[in-house]
């Protein structure tokens, strides 16, 4: 499985991707639990929730500076 590609997030507009932000932190919350818990999770999700979370970050920042 690939990482998340960022032309996806610039088709998005800014309600969008604030409402993508809140659910990839919500998913990113989830796998930490999972891991103190130690229930079965897939471990590869931790990086790629991440990245997708920075590259919302970004896009949302420039949506913000234009």
């Amino acid at each position: 499985m690939s990482l998340p590609n960022i032309s996806e997030v610039r088709k998005l507009n800014l309600s969008e991707i604030r409402s993508e932000i809140i659910a990839n932190k919500r998913q990113l919350f989830e796998l930490e639990f999972k891991k103190a818990t130690r229930q079965s999770f897939k471990s590869h999700l931790f990086k790629h929730t991440r990245h997708r979370i920075a590259q919302l970050l970004m896009i949302e920042q420039e949506y913000m500076t234009n």
